[in-house]
């Protein structure tokens, strides 16, 4: 059983996503999320979705790459649509004894998957794929730099925030492992009823919590030989700075937002459709 999961991964690159500043793509990525919840028309979803696509383009990484990250929440996208098209009131589509699917409850199903697609696409996967830990750890530590007067710990959160995104892969290629392991041993997770399916996995659980304690000891052990010592004192090697390239891809950003607004307040060039 092979997981294609690639949340957490770094493809590297030389585009301009990959050479923005990370603190730029974070707050970006931020604002694209809300649009996406807040898009509501067909028009507002073409736009958004034109731009995920031409990013993805502009990046240089395989589509299939990158669409893969919606593949762990399928199931729950799929499950939240259906319950949608069968219990929104409306008119019916069809009539099969208390089932009536309506068209409403398809217009709801459609903006469901589109704004969950999107929001994982064009708001978490382009900004972790194209931005290394290091990087992603510098960023998010900058922004929380203004909480320190509070006294949060801002290096300390980003670091744990990017330990714990780094082992996202190491912790699913540990399980494929194991599952792979068990299965050569005659153990068999797709048959049986749904509790017995649950047991089986017990013997996949135990030694996968037992190698992410020893993992996490060895990560403890390296950064205290290397007298890691948290925030206070230390230096950065690269300095995070405003580019010309963080001003054009702001830029290409705010017109994305412009033309977002200009068709709400226009009503959109299909008016009345979802």
């Amino acid at each position: 059983m092979h997981m294609n999961i690639s949340l957490g991964q770094y493809y590297p690159g030389n585009s301009i996503l990959h050479r923005a500043d990370p603190r730029v793509k974070i707050l970006l990525s931020i604002a694209f999320m809300l649009l996406a919840f807040m898009a509501g028309s067909v028009y507002e979803f073409i736009v958004l979705i034109t731009f995920t696509v031409c990013s993805i383009a502009a990046t240089g990484i395989p589509p299939q790459l990158i669409l893969r990250s919606v593949k762990p929440i399928l199931p729950l996208i799929l499950f939240a649509s259906l319950i949608n098209f069968f219990t929104a009131q409306g008119e019916p589509i069809f009539r099969l004894w208390i089932i009536a699917p309506t068209w409403e409850g398809a217009a709801i199903a459609a903006k469901l998957t589109a704004r969950i697609s999107l929001i994982i696409l064009g708001g978490s996967s382009l900004m972790i794929f194209t931005t290394t830990p290091k990087m992603l750890t510098d960023g998010i530590e900058s922004l929380l730099n203004p909480l320190k007067r509070f006294r949060v710990p801002a290096h300390e959160l980003a670091m744990m925030m990017t330990i714990a995104l780094r082992f996202i892969p190491t912790l699913i290629s540990e399980a494929d492992i194991i599952m792979r392991a068990q299965a050569s041993r005659g153990a068999d997770f797709n048959e049986g009823k749904l509790l017995e399916r649950a047991r089986s996995f017990i013997p996949v659980i135990i030694p996968l919590f037992v190698s992410l304690f020893r993992r996490a000891d060895e990560l403890a052990n390296a950064m205290e030989a290397r007298c890691y010592r948290g925030g206070e004192g230390r230096t950065k090697l690269r300095q995070l700075h405003i580019t010309k390239i963080d001003v054009y891809f702001s830029s290409i950003f705010i017109a994305l937002i412009a033309v977002f607004f200009i068709g709400r307040i226009l009503g959109g060039p299909i008016p009345g459709i979802l």
